[in-house]
Protein backbone atom coordinates (compact mmCIF):
# COMPACT_ATOMS: atom_id res chain seq x y z
CA UNK A 1 0.00 0.00 0.00
CA UNK A 2 1.89 3.05 -1.26
CA UNK A 3 -0.92 5.61 -1.10
CA UNK A 4 -0.47 9.06 0.37
CA UNK A 5 -2.75 10.00 3.26
CA UNK A 6 -3.27 13.02 5.49
CA UNK A 7 -3.82 12.78 9.24
CA UNK A 8 -5.61 15.92 10.43
CA UNK A 9 -5.82 16.38 14.19
CA UNK A 10 -4.80 19.19 16.52
CA UNK A 11 -3.25 16.88 19.12
CA UNK A 12 0.34 15.82 18.45
CA UNK A 13 -0.02 12.59 20.42
CA UNK A 14 -3.00 11.55 18.30
CA UNK A 15 -1.22 12.37 15.03
CA UNK A 16 2.00 10.63 16.04
CA UNK A 17 0.25 7.62 17.57
CA UNK A 18 -2.01 7.08 14.58
CA UNK A 19 0.92 7.42 12.20
CA UNK A 20 2.97 4.90 14.18
CA UNK A 21 0.16 2.37 14.05
CA UNK A 22 -0.22 2.79 10.29
CA UNK A 23 3.52 2.74 9.58
CA UNK A 24 3.86 -0.61 11.34
CA UNK A 25 1.03 -2.06 9.28
CA UNK A 26 1.76 -0.33 5.96
CA UNK A 27 5.47 0.59 5.71
CA UNK A 28 5.09 2.03 2.20
CA UNK A 29 2.29 4.41 3.19
CA UNK A 30 3.16 8.09 2.79
CA UNK A 31 1.78 10.13 5.68
CA UNK A 32 1.42 13.91 5.99
CA UNK A 33 -0.01 15.91 8.88
CA UNK A 34 -2.24 18.92 9.52
CA UNK A 35 -3.19 20.37 12.89
CA UNK A 36 -5.97 22.78 11.90
CA UNK A 37 -8.57 23.11 9.17
CA UNK A 38 -6.70 25.82 7.31
CA UNK A 39 -3.69 23.53 6.97
CA UNK A 40 -5.94 20.72 5.77
CA UNK A 41 -7.21 22.82 2.86
CA UNK A 42 -3.71 24.03 2.02
CA UNK A 43 -2.38 20.47 1.99
CA UNK A 44 -5.18 19.28 -0.29
CA UNK A 45 -4.49 22.13 -2.69
CA UNK A 46 -0.80 21.16 -2.82
CA UNK A 47 -0.88 17.35 -2.85
CA UNK A 48 -3.06 14.48 -4.04
CA UNK A 49 -4.27 12.19 -1.28
CA UNK A 50 -6.06 8.86 -1.30
CA UNK A 51 -7.43 9.42 2.19
CA UNK A 52 -7.75 12.00 4.93
CA UNK A 53 -8.26 10.95 8.54
CA UNK A 54 -10.20 13.96 9.76
CA UNK A 55 -10.73 15.16 13.31
CA UNK A 56 -14.02 17.07 13.20
CA UNK A 57 -13.28 19.22 16.26
CA UNK A 58 -9.93 20.77 15.32
CA UNK A 59 -9.24 24.54 15.31
CA UNK A 60 -11.05 26.25 12.44
CA UNK A 61 -13.53 23.40 12.07
CA UNK A 62 -16.57 23.93 9.90
CA UNK A 63 -18.09 20.68 11.14
CA UNK A 64 -20.26 19.02 8.46
CA UNK A 65 -19.48 21.71 5.90
CA UNK A 66 -15.89 20.44 5.82
CA UNK A 67 -16.91 17.34 3.88
CA UNK A 68 -18.26 19.23 0.86
CA UNK A 69 -15.52 21.86 1.06
CA UNK A 70 -12.74 19.28 1.01
CA UNK A 71 -14.34 17.29 -1.79
CA UNK A 72 -14.63 20.51 -3.78
CA UNK A 73 -10.82 20.68 -3.63
CA UNK A 74 -10.25 16.97 -4.35
CA UNK A 75 -13.41 15.28 -5.56
CA UNK A 76 -12.06 11.74 -5.31
CA UNK A 77 -10.54 11.96 -1.85
CA UNK A 78 -11.83 9.52 0.76
CA UNK A 79 -12.67 11.05 4.15
CA UNK A 80 -12.52 8.96 7.31
CA UNK A 81 -14.05 10.92 10.18
CA UNK A 82 -11.91 10.45 13.30
CA UNK A 83 -13.84 11.42 16.41
CA UNK A 84 -14.79 10.72 19.97
CA UNK A 85 -18.40 11.73 19.34
CA UNK A 86 -21.19 9.17 19.33
CA UNK A 87 -22.71 7.30 16.41
CA UNK A 88 -25.52 9.83 15.84
CA UNK A 89 -22.92 12.44 14.92
CA UNK A 90 -21.00 9.96 12.77
CA UNK A 91 -24.04 9.22 10.61
CA UNK A 92 -24.57 12.93 9.98
CA UNK A 93 -21.08 13.16 8.47
CA UNK A 94 -21.57 10.01 6.44
CA UNK A 95 -24.76 11.49 5.01
CA UNK A 96 -22.76 14.58 4.06
CA UNK A 97 -20.43 12.37 2.02
CA UNK A 98 -17.74 11.03 4.36
CA UNK A 99 -16.64 7.51 3.47
CA UNK A 100 -16.35 6.25 7.00
CA UNK A 101 -16.10 6.79 10.73
CA UNK A 102 -13.46 5.73 13.23
CA UNK A 103 -13.76 6.28 16.96
CA UNK A 104 -10.66 7.65 18.68
CA UNK A 105 -10.90 4.81 21.20
CA UNK A 106 -10.37 2.22 18.45
CA UNK A 107 -7.67 -0.42 18.80
CA UNK A 108 -4.57 -0.59 16.59
CA UNK A 109 -6.11 -3.37 14.52
CA UNK A 110 -9.34 -1.42 14.08
CA UNK A 111 -7.41 1.62 12.87
CA UNK A 112 -5.42 -0.42 10.35
CA UNK A 113 -8.53 -2.24 9.18
CA UNK A 114 -10.44 1.02 8.73
CA UNK A 115 -7.71 2.60 6.62
CA UNK A 116 -7.20 -0.53 4.53
CA UNK A 117 -10.93 -0.91 3.94
CA UNK A 118 -11.52 2.72 2.93
CA UNK A 119 -8.62 2.67 0.48
CA UNK A 120 -9.48 -0.72 -1.03
CA UNK A 121 -13.30 -0.68 -0.93
CA UNK A 122 -14.04 3.03 -0.79
CA UNK A 123 -15.85 3.03 2.54
CA UNK A 124 -15.66 1.84 6.15
CA UNK A 125 -18.62 1.60 8.51
CA UNK A 126 -18.25 -0.11 11.92
CA UNK A 127 -20.80 -2.85 12.55
CA UNK A 128 -22.81 -0.77 15.00
CA UNK A 129 -23.10 2.01 12.42
CA UNK A 130 -24.28 -0.35 9.71
CA UNK A 131 -27.13 -1.38 11.97
CA UNK A 132 -28.22 2.21 12.44
CA UNK A 133 -27.97 2.99 8.75
CA UNK A 134 -29.95 -0.09 7.73
CA UNK A 135 -32.63 0.62 10.31
CA UNK A 136 -32.68 4.26 9.15
CA UNK A 137 -32.80 5.53 12.68
CA UNK A 138 -32.94 9.27 13.25
CA UNK A 139 -29.45 10.66 13.05
CA UNK A 140 -30.04 14.37 13.51
CA UNK A 141 -30.25 15.22 17.23
CA UNK A 142 -32.78 17.94 16.47
CA UNK A 143 -35.21 15.29 15.17
CA UNK A 144 -35.68 14.23 18.78
CA UNK A 145 -37.23 17.63 19.53
CA UNK A 146 -40.79 18.83 19.05
CA UNK A 147 -41.31 21.91 16.88
CA UNK A 148 -41.54 24.16 19.97
CA UNK A 149 -38.49 22.55 21.56
CA UNK A 150 -36.52 23.05 18.36
CA UNK A 151 -37.59 26.71 18.24
CA UNK A 152 -36.30 27.25 21.78
CA UNK A 153 -33.18 25.19 21.02
CA UNK A 154 -32.31 27.61 18.18
CA UNK A 155 -32.95 30.65 20.36
CA UNK A 156 -30.73 29.26 23.12
CA UNK A 157 -27.98 28.48 20.62
CA UNK A 158 -28.21 32.06 19.35
CA UNK A 159 -27.43 33.35 22.83
CA UNK A 160 -30.89 34.26 24.07
CA UNK A 161 -31.61 33.96 27.80
CA UNK A 162 -34.76 32.58 29.40
CA UNK A 163 -36.34 36.03 29.79
CA UNK A 164 -35.64 36.98 26.17
CA UNK A 165 -37.12 33.71 24.94
CA UNK A 166 -40.18 34.09 27.17
CA UNK A 167 -40.84 37.60 25.86
CA UNK A 168 -40.22 36.60 22.26
CA UNK A 169 -42.54 33.60 22.36
CA UNK A 170 -45.01 35.18 24.78
CA UNK A 171 -44.73 32.37 27.32
CA UNK A 172 -43.81 32.19 31.01
CA UNK A 173 -40.17 31.97 32.10
CA UNK A 174 -41.05 28.82 34.03
CA UNK A 175 -42.28 27.30 30.77
CA UNK A 176 -38.99 28.18 29.09
CA UNK A 177 -37.12 26.53 31.96
CA UNK A 178 -39.19 23.38 31.55
CA UNK A 179 -38.51 23.26 27.82
CA UNK A 180 -34.82 23.96 28.39
CA UNK A 181 -34.50 21.05 30.82
CA UNK A 182 -36.28 18.76 28.36
CA UNK A 183 -34.03 19.89 25.49
CA UNK A 184 -30.89 19.27 27.54
CA UNK A 185 -32.11 15.75 28.34
CA UNK A 186 -33.02 14.88 24.75
CA UNK A 187 -29.75 16.22 23.33
CA UNK A 188 -27.70 14.75 26.20
CA UNK A 189 -25.98 18.06 26.97
CA UNK A 190 -25.09 19.48 30.37
CA UNK A 191 -24.83 23.19 29.62
CA UNK A 192 -25.32 25.91 27.01
CA UNK A 193 -21.77 25.52 25.68
CA UNK A 194 -22.44 21.88 24.81
CA UNK A 195 -25.82 22.81 23.33
CA UNK A 196 -24.17 25.39 21.07
CA UNK A 197 -21.63 22.80 19.93
CA UNK A 198 -24.43 20.40 18.98
CA UNK A 199 -26.13 23.20 17.04
CA UNK A 200 -22.89 24.10 15.22
CA UNK A 201 -22.29 20.48 14.23
CA UNK A 202 -25.75 20.36 12.66
CA UNK A 203 -25.21 23.42 10.48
Amino acid sequence: MNERILIADDHYVVRAGTALVLETGFPELKIDFAENYGQVKNMLESHDYSLIILDIDMPGTQYKKMISELKAIQSDIKILVFSGYDKDVAIQYIREGAEGYLNKQSSEEEIKNAVRTVIEKGYFYPAELIGLIIQNKKSNPSEKLSSREYEIFKLLADGNGNLEIANRLNIQMSTVSTYKKRIFQKLDVANIAELIKVYEMMH
